[in-house]
């Protein structure tokens, strides 16, 4: 329950029928109530997300790094850090600078351009990772086990086609 509704509740098909009205436009009252929902679905898993990485003196930012770092061999360049986690460069310098403070990364110049530097997963990282994978990863199968196998499929395909639309929300 949230703001005294469940999830079944808000927003209804009739309410996205009248503010689509209210306004006179010709758009699918049931699309927007699906990205309505998507969006409120999305914020609620993120604040889930988040009080979960917390139970390991993380944020979801901060895991993310991590498990890219421990996926690629456990070192890359903030840049490669900031494309492949689509976020800014500050971000992932604020981010790297929590996680070096916890001795959880280090920054080392990089052998390949001496001018650059590079983040690497240390072993107090890399061990984080490993203490927290079986309840980290037992938590994610538990979050969607109400789903079949063949329903996971029809959403990793339905979740990708929304992520591609998502562009429009943001584009100018």
């Amino acid at each position: 329950m949230t703001n005294g509704r469940t999830d079944r509740e808000a927003p209804t098909l009739d309410q996205a029928r009248r503010q689509v009205g209210r306004y006179g436009l010709d758009v699918d009252p049931q699309a927007v109530l699906v990205a309505v929902r998507l969006i409120s679905a999305g914020a609620r898993v993120g604040r889930a997300a988040e009080a979960h990485f917390s139970r390991f003196g993380l944020s979801t930012g901060r895991y993310r790094l991590l498990a890219d770092l421990e996926d690629c061999g456990g070192e890359k360049s903030p840049s490669r850090l900031a494309a492949d986690l689509d976020v800014s460069r500050a971000t992932v310098t604020g981010l790297v600078d929590g996680l070096e403070r916890d001795g959880l990364v280090a920054r080392r110049a990089s052998v390949e351009d001496g001018r650059g530097a590079v983040v690497v997963l240390t072993a107090r990282g890399a061990q984080r990772l490993r203490e927290m994978a079986p309840e980290h990863f037992g938590r994610l199968e538990e979050m969607v086990g109400g789903l079949s196998v063949e329903e996971r499929a029809v959403f990793l395909d339905l979740l990708a086609r929304v992520v591609r639309g998502s562009s429009a929300l943001a584009e100018g």
